[in-house]
C-alpha cells in the first residue's frame, strides 16, 4: 500500500515507540536495526518467521509472526512496507487510533537526518554499489552509517549506525522513495525503464530521476555511469544546473575510466584512469562487467569525498559480495550453485555474463522466476531473450508479490521467448518440481544459477541436497 509522506519529517528520536508492519523485509529491517542501536523502542510483525526476525529480537525488538491489531497497542508511530495491503489489521488499527503512519522512505529519512547522506540510485546495481562504497569507506578508517537492500557478506547485516558523519543509503526509486531524501551527494548507476506499475510510462520514470536532481545539495556532487545513456543524460542535465558531476565508465567521455578489463573465474581486474592519469589496478572478488562499473562509481564517490585511492582500492578488493548478488550457495557433485536477485532483462544479461566467466569450460544452467505480474507483462519477452545466454533454462511461474494474478501473464510468456532449442528450455509451473528439474540438467563442471527477486532463492539449497544425494548414491 502507499502511505502518504507527511509534510513534517521528524528525526527518529521524536517518533516515540515505532512498530514496523513487514519488519522482515530488506528495507524496514535495516531501519529498525539503526533505531535499535539508538535505543528507540521497536516492535514489528511479518508474515513468516525468518533469520532476520531472530537477529532483530537479539537486538531488543519485539517481533511477531503474523499480523494482529493488538500488535500496535503501545505504538506511537507505525511504519508500513509497500508490500502490505490496506486491509492489514495493524494498519486498520493504526488508522482507527490515529497513530502516525510512515512509509519506508520517511522512516529512512528520520534516521538519516543530521548526517552527510550519500544516496545510491539507479535502475540496477544499487545494492552492490552501496555495499562497495560502504566497505571502501570502512577501509579508509571511516565508520559510515549505512542502509542497504541486502546483507553484506562481511558483517551479515544490511544496516549499521556508524560513529562517522557519512550515511550511505540505497535510494530506491520503485515507489518514488528517493524523492523524499535530501542527500549531500548521489550516485546514479543507470536509468532504464522499470516499475511501470507505479510510473505508468517510461517518460514518467525518467522524469523522476530529473526530479531527484532537485533533492541534491548544491554544494555536493553527483556520480553517474556515462556508459548508460539514461545516466549520461542525467549527468548532462546536472551539469547544466551547475552541479559538480563525475562521469565514470569505459567510455572515452568518462572522467574516471576503467581500462584493460580482464575476467577470470570469480575475479574482475581493471585499471583506473582519472582524467588521463593512471591511478592503479583494482582486482575485485566478484565477476562481471556490471560489477566493475558499480565499483568504479563507488570509487568515484570515495575520491570525491576526499579519501585516497589506495585505501579505497583496498576496500574494493576486500569486498566479498552481498547476499543474493551472485552469491555462492555451495557445491555438490562437481556443480557450483549461485543465487542472484536479477529480475530485469539487463540484470539477467549481466549476471549470465558473470556466470559464463565462472563456468569456464562448463555450462550455465539457469532457473528464472519472473517477479511481479506487471513487470512480466511489460518485459517478459525481453527477459526470455536475455536468458538465451544460458545453456539450459528452467522458467518458473511468476512470483506475484503485491499484485493480483492476471490471465495470460505467467512464466510461459518468458519461456516462449528464450532463443534456445526447445529441449533446452522448460517452463515449470510447480515450485517444488524446480530443484529436481535443475539437478537433472546439471553435470559436473556446470554452474547452476537461480535468478529472481522472489522465493527462487530457496531453490539453490534444495538443488545442492539432490546433487549430494545422487553423488552419495553413486549416480
Amino acid at each position: 500500500m502507499r502511505v502518504p509522506v507527511p509534510h513534517d519529517l521528524l528525526p527518529a528520536d521524536r517518533l516515540g515507540r515505532v512498530h514496523f508492519v513487514g519488519i522482515g523485509g530488506a528495507g524496514l529491517s535495516g531501519i529498525a536495526r539503526i533505531m535499535l542501536a539508538r535505543d528507540i523502542e521497536v516492535s514489528g510483525s511479518d508474515a513468516k518467521q525468518s533469520r532476520t526476525l531472530d537477529a532483530l529480537r537479539a537486538l531488543g525488538a519485539r517481533c511477531y509472526v503474523g499480523h494482529a491489531a493488538e500488535h500496535v497497542h503501545d505504538a506511537d508511530t507505525v511504519v508500513v512496507s509497500t508490500a502490505v495491503r490496506e486491509d492489514n489489521p495493524e494498519v486498520v488499527e493504526a488508522h482507527r487510533r490515529g497513530l502516525r503512519l510512515l512509509p519506508r522512505s520517511a522512516a529512512l529519512d528520520s534516521v538519516m537526518q543530521g548526517r552527510q547522506v550519500v544516496a545510491v540510485a539507479g535502475t540496477h546495481g544499487k545494492t552492490t554499489t552501496t555495499s562497495l562504497l560502504t566497505v571502501a569507506l570502512q577501509h579508509c578508517g571511516a565508520d559510515p552509517s549505512f542502509a542497504i537492500g541486502g546483507d553484506l557478506n562481511e558483517s551479515g547485516s544490511n544496516a549499521h549506525d556508524g560513529s562517522g558523519s557519512i550515511f550511505v543509503a540505497e535510494a530506491d526509486e520503485s515507489d518514488g522513495a528517493f524523492l523524499v531524501y535530501s542527500p549531500y551527494a548521489a550516485l546514479v548507476t543507470n536509468v532504464e525503464a522499470d516499475h511501470l506499475d507505479n510510473y505508468g510510462t517510461e517518460e514518467a520514470y525518467r522524469a523522476a530521476f530529473t526530479l531527484f536532481l532537485d533533492r541534491l545539495d548544491p554544494d555536493g556532487f553527483l556520480v553517474v555511469c556515462v556508459d548508460d545513456p539514461g545516466a549520461e543524460d542525467l549527468g548532462r542535465q546536472a551539469r547544466g544546473r551547475g552541479l559538480d558531476v563525475t562521469g565514470v565508465g569505459e567510455s572515452p567521455a568518462a572522467d574516471l575510466r576503467a581500462e584493460d578489463l580482464v575476467f577470470s573465474g570469480a575475479t574482475s581486474r581493471f585499471t583506473v584512469v582519472h582524467h588521463g592519469r593512471r591511478l592503479g589496478e583494482v582486482s575485485l572478488r566478484i565477476p562481471g562487467r556490471h560489477y566493475v562499473l558499480d565499483a568504479l562509481a563507488a570509487l568515484g564517490a570515495g575520491l570525491r569525498l576526499g579519501f585516497g585511492f589506495e585505501d579505497l582500492r583496498r576496500g574494493l578488493e576486500a569486498f566479498t559480495g552481498t547476499r543474493r548478488r551472485m552469491e555462492l550457495k555451495g557445491e555438490a557433485g562437481g556443480v557450483r550453485v549461485y543465487d542472484s536477485y536479477a529480475h530485469h532483462p539487463n540484470e539477467i544479461a549481466g549476471d549470465l555474463q558473470a556466470a559464463r566467466s565462472l563456468a569456464g569450460e562448463g555450462r550455465v544452467v539457469v532457473a528464472f522466476q519472473p517477479h511481479l505480474v506487471s513487470r512480466t507483462r511489460v518485459f517478459g519477452a525481453a527477459m526470455g531473450q536475455a536468458l538465451g545466454a544460458a545453456d539450459s533454462v528452467v522458467v518458473m511461474d511468476v512470483y506475484v508479490a503485491r499484485e493480483d494474478p492476471e490471465p495470460g501473464v505467467d512464466g510461459r510468456l518468458v519461456a516462449l521467448h528464450v532463443p534456445l532449442p526447445e529441449d533446452r528450455v522448460h517452463f515449470e509451473p510447480s515450485w517444488s518440481a524446480t530443484p529436481a528439474a535443475l539437478a537433472d540438467r546439471a553435470r559436473p563442471g556446470d554452474v547452476v544459477l537461480t535468478l529472481g527477486a522472489g522465493d527462487v532463492t530457496l531453490v539453490g539449497p534444495e538443488v545442492l541436497e539432490l546433487l549430494q544425494e545422487r553423488t552419495e548414491a553413486g549416480r
